[in-house]
């Protein structure tokens, strides 16, 4: 870096050997950047799941279109939403009437669109604020971002582009785990209806068919708590709740507390509601008992490990615990998974646009369960094994991606700079 650039000039952290004595990146409204930026004339009725062509909605979703608007090089901007989160297209695409493509770039556009991608959270802090945050024609316009000559454009796009495609192989492979898992579970349980798996580990493939014992036969329903977020906390308290959006959103099927980060309930709050608070035991099972989403209602774990803690139950769950031994350790939140098991819940959820169960109405769902424990302990093992490699997976994947966020935050100018002011 040359010694005479002052604060205000936007210059990077981090800039190639080549270049730590280039000038001063040059502040740029979208405007000058892009010679074409349009909104789409696409509405919602133009989704169709069998068409040809993407179509990107104003939101950050990506649909399918059966014709399309455009055939350009392209960076989308979704015109709603929080984030703004660009997207990098080429071909022929549709495009939502408040989405907006911008094209004919005067600069590199790879390296624009990580410019914008880099600069999204300025960009969603001169949004409209409404119902909806909403973008319009002159933010995007006027929209600063800042750029180094040429050469040095494309050093940083062909970096974070190498970087990417990691992350999309990194990202690949990660499905390709999950989808191993759901074709094995599909065969290490029986289908729907059957009581006998199209997979049998060799030890146990001339025994007896599984049994398909009720719920309420293997497990009772005990009292949960309806505390709210803000009677919890994650610095103090010496008890621990299961909230229902957690189960959701992302604990482990195979609960151990030392691997999650659980809320505590306010000692306040603890100290008032006393022996109403009943405790969670390992082998217990935990179900979110509502969900928007049909396939997401009645999502369970299990809780494996907890440490010698203090558990409880929380707002929309369902708390059942094992009336004896049975089903062995670390077997019940794959069951809960199986598609069977899924299947009966969904067949017992109620409601529209929410649909919600009971351990009234899911006492009844058979659960297919292997005979002896030896073999629930043998499917537990083979799934365990598979989940620990998706989790490293997905920590690889995640370190990945925060690796390249610290990046983007060196390779380009702090956001007081880029639009040229101090």
């Amino acid at each position: 870096m040359s010694k005479d650039k002052t604060p205000s000039q936007p210059v990077p952290q981090l800039r190639f050997p080549e270049f730590r004595d280039a000038a001063p990146w040059v502040p740029t409204s979208l405007a000058k950047a892009f010679r074409t930026i349009t909104n789409g004339k696409a509405n919602a009725q133009d989704h169709d799941e069998d068409g040809k062509y993407p179509l990107f909605d104003r939101s950050e979703t990506i649909k399918r279109s059966p014709a399309y608007m455009f055939d350009a090089d392209a960076v989308i901007l979704p015109g709603e939403g929080a984030h703004f989160t660009p997207r990098r297209f080429s071909g022929k695409f549709n495009l939502h009437q408040r989405a907006y493509a911008l094209m004919d770039c005067s600069e590199d556009i790879d390296f624009t669109y990580y410019a914008l991608d880099e600069g999204k959270g300025r960009l969603a802090n001169k949004a409209v604020q409404s119902t909806v945050r909403s973008l319009r024609m002159p933010i995007i316009e006027k929209f600063t971002i800042a750029c180094p000559d040429p050469a040095e454009q494309r050093k940083i796009a062909e970096c974070l582009g190498s970087l990417d495609d990691w992350i999309a192989a990194e990202t690949e492979a990660l499905e390709t785990l999950r989808r191993h898992k759901t074709g094995l579970m599909q065969q290490l349980f029986p289908r729907p209806g059957e009581t006998r798996p199209r997979l049998r580990f060799p030890e146990f493939k001339d025994g007896p068919a599984w049994d398909t014992p009720a719920m309420s036969d293997i497990y009772g329903f005990r009292p949960t708590n309806s505390l709210s977020r803000d009677q919890l906390n994650y610095d103090e308290g010496m008890i621990y709740n299961i909230h229902y959006g957690d189960i959701h959103t992302k604990f482990q099927s195979q609960f151990r507390i030392e691997n999650e980060r659980v809320p505590r309930v306010l000692p306040a709050i603890a100290e008032e509601l006393g022996d109403r608070l009943h405790l969670c035991q390992e082998g217990d099972i935990i179900l979110a008992d509502a969900s928007e989403d049909l396939n997401d209602v009645g999502k369970a774990i299990e809780l494996i490990s907890l440490g010698g803690q203090r558990v409880v139950s929380g707002t929309h769950t369902i708390h059942a615990t094992r009336l004896g031994d049975k089903p062995t350790l670390g077997f019940g939140g794959y069951l809960f998974q199986s598609a069977a098991v899924r299947r009966g819940i969904q067949k017992e959820a109620q409601g529209a646009k929410v649909y919600g169960i009971s351990p009234t109405r899911i006492a009844s769902v058979p659960l297919p369960m292997p005979p002896t424990t030896n073999e629930q302990s043998k499917i537990a093992e083979c799934l365990g094994s598979l989940d620990a490699q998706i989790l490293a997976q997905s920590e690889t994947l995640a370190g990945l991606r925060e690796h390249k966020r610290g990046l983007m935050q060196q390779l380009f100018p702090a956001p007081d700079t880029a639009e040229g002011g101090g």
